[in-house]
């Protein structure tokens, strides 16, 4: 009999959500415990949520029973950035119904956060699964696991058809597929066959539970929301991006030391990413926009400033797949290294299903907008124009155009 790709729980306990979510949790208890923050979700694809309303309002209610067990704490304390406070806090925490809403907006599932930072960080991860699965759930309820594992195993053989052992050498592959993952069990299965059979070049997972489950490295550093707060956090909002990195340069001390760009835009990015920066700073990620031109970008600034770029490492993690992945790599890692994280490629490709397009975006702190521009036309996400247009002139942004 096949395996159902589907478990009794969609989110497992409190470690099945990204690794960036709690080093950021841990650097907002140390520096911003009583920031107030606004989330809302957003289907791009503009499909209609409606029909699955009550059971994703069930799903959402059940995390309240999820909690953290002694050897989960225990896993977290071997890493040597988590701290004995934010341990015991981790340990203390629930998620709290009263700062989530959802209900139908015209014709739009609508889901808002509404709440102190530190209590609603965690719930960005487990509601976009919970989304994901149980649209998939009813819409292809035939799919067995098999389904899965076979697709993933076409594309490992590509890549060894493509690629010899010889070429592959410095390639690396993590995991960034919890959020829009088909199922749980398909997320598993994943991470189990690229640990068993991709050996050397499988470096890691974003999903924390996993990481434990499979005795690999959790990978995660810092996300938009982290640089976005910032925006209303106190600073001048000229200077938001380097109060951002220098407050998490002071959180970790020279460790997690990967950072986004895309917030406001690489070259606004750049302009903040000064030699002081550059030298603390293990590298970039790419969330958007064109990956070569954008590496290009960061190597040329690496230069200008006289640091060797191989001393330096980009990460790219905008909608890969494996053959944009190896392109990427031949292109750039005798030049930069390069490391890949790859999301739904990984969990949610299965032929016949059609991923979902979702995202759960910062919209205020402290109850003024904040705004997140990137390097793609339209995925400009704010709520007001009139910040976004006084975060573009601030910054001498020019963007196409803007999708509220």
């Amino acid at each position: 009999m096949a395996e159902s790709v589907f478990a009794e729980r969609i989110v497992q306990n409190l470690l099945d959500t990204d690794f960036y979510k709690l080093t950021m949790m841990q650097a907002v208890l140390h520096n911003y415990p009583n920031a107030e923050v606004e989330w809302e979700f957003r289907c791009r694809s503009s499909e209609d949520l409606r029909p699955y309303l009550a059971e994703i309002r069930y799903q959402i209610e059940r995390l309240v029973d999820t909690s953290i067990t002694a050897d989960q704490l225990g896993f977290l304390e071997r890493i040597s950035f988590i701290k004995p406070d934010f341990i015991r806090f981790l340990s203390l925490f629930r998620f709290n119904m009263r700062y989530v809403q959802t209900g139908i907006d015209g014709d739009q599932l609508c889901i808002r956060l509404r709440g102190p930072w530190l209590h609603v960080i965690l719930f960005e991860i487990p509601l976009l699964a919970i989304v994901s699965e149980v649209r998939n759930r009813y819409r292809y309820r035939e799919v067995v696991l098999e389904q899965a594992s076979e697709q993933l195993y076409r594309k490992l053989d590509w890549l060894s058809a493509e690629a010899g052992e010889d070429e592959l050498k410095g390639f690396q592959l993590a995991d960034f597929g919890t959020r829009r993952r088909f199922s749980y069990r398909v997320h598993e299965e994943m991470v189990h066959i690229l640990k068993r059979d991709f050996p050397g070049r499988f470096v890691g997972t974003s999903n924390v539970h996993l990481a434990r489950e499979y005795d690999l490295r959790p990978i995660g550093t810092m996300a938009h929301e982290w640089l976005m707060a910032h925006q209303q956090l106190g600073p001048r909002l000229i200077d938001s991006q380097s109060a951002a990195l220098d407050c998490w340069v002071r959180e970790y001390r020279g460790l997690l030391g990967i950072a986004l760009t895309d917030c406001i835009t690489m070259d606004a990015f750049l302009g903040d990413f000064d030699l002081y920066f550059a030298k603390l700073f293990d590298g970039l990620r790419h969330d958007s926009g064109d990956p070569l031109q954008w590496a290009e970008k960061a190597i040329a600034h690496y230069r200008a400033l006289g640091i060797d770029p191989m001393s330096k490492t980009l990460v790219f993690s905008d909608g890969l797949d494996l053959p944009k992945a190896l392109a990427l790599y031949r292109a750039l890692h005798e030049r930069i290294n390069v490391s890949f994280g790859i999301g739904t490629n990984l969990t949610c490709d299965i032929p016949g299903v059609e991923p979902m397009n979702m995202v759960i975006k910062m919209t205020a702190c402290n109850g003024q907008p904040v705004a997140k521009i990137s390097d793609t036309p339209g995925k400009t996400q704010c709520r007001d124009e009139n910040f976004v247009a006084y975060l573009k002139h601030v910054f001498r942004v020019s963007e196409p155009s803007m999708r509220t």
